[in-house]
């Protein structure tokens, strides 16, 4: 005599097998785990001081798993760029969608540009040269910063026409507004008393005063 089936009526059996979703996310966030320990140590001991196997070490891994994620050296440090040019990119775009004039939108891009700056990609961005990169890798990484500097100039061109910001040359305005929140991601400590939107703050409302026509009051809270 068969033994009955036990009931399993409203009860659910887990698989012990992940999903497809499940695996996904594990090696999305081993993934972001490699690449953060990656950009960290490039910016603390600079690119070439810095070997995969450091990176590997840090987690307890092996390097062939850094190149089943990311890559080779190379590889890894273009990721690491294009995350924090990416950031900017998004900002671009996202300013581009506010109400206000050419100068209000240009200040929120700016704020947003010097926090990334401040930001472990964003720092990577300012601290890493194309002469670490093979030829092609340093063309890629040129075209993607020539994209951040063209959002820069069409924010500035907007405002020029709108008449909330003066006259001016907007290709050396781009390059010294560039250039002052670029230099946060080389002295700016995380573990300082500044915090990065007080820096961002100080920054723009100090870069802000010298484009606004004269006479404008500013709003700068």
């Amino acid at each position: 005599m068969h033994s009955p089936l036990p009931n399993t009526a409203g009860n659910e059996t887990r698989s012990p097998f992940r999903t497809r979703d499940e695996r996904n996310r594990d090696r999305a966030e081993k993934r972001e785990a490699v690449l953060l320990a990656a950009v960290r140590m490039f910016n603390a001991r600079g690119f070439h001081a810095t070997s995969l196997d450091d990176v590997a070490a840090s987690l307890g891994i092996s390097k062939p798993t850094i190149y089943h994620y990311l890559g080779n050296k190379e590889q890894v440090l273009i990721e690491c760029v294009t995350r924090g040019l990416e950031l900017l990119s998004a900002a671009a775009e996202e300013v581009r969608a506010t109400p206000g004039d050419g100068l209000t939108r240009l200040r929120g891009f700016l704020r947003r540009y010097a926090q990334v700056m401040m930001d472990d990609f964003g720092r990577c961005v300012v601290r890493t040269g194309d002469e670490f990169l093979s030829s092609e890798g340093a063309m890629l990484f040129r075209a993607r910063k020539r994209r951040i500097d063209q959002a820069l100039r069409a924010l500035i061109e907007e405002g020029v026409a709108d008449g909330s910001i003066a006259p001016v040359d907007v290709r050396m305005a781009a390059f010294l507004l560039a250039g002052g929140l670029n230099w946060p991601g080389r002295w700016h400590d995380p573990a300082g008393a500044m915090s990065p939107d007080f820096i961002a703050d100080a920054l723009v409302d100090l870069l802000i005063r010298g484009l606004a026509p004269r006479g404008r009051a500013l709003d700068l809270d």
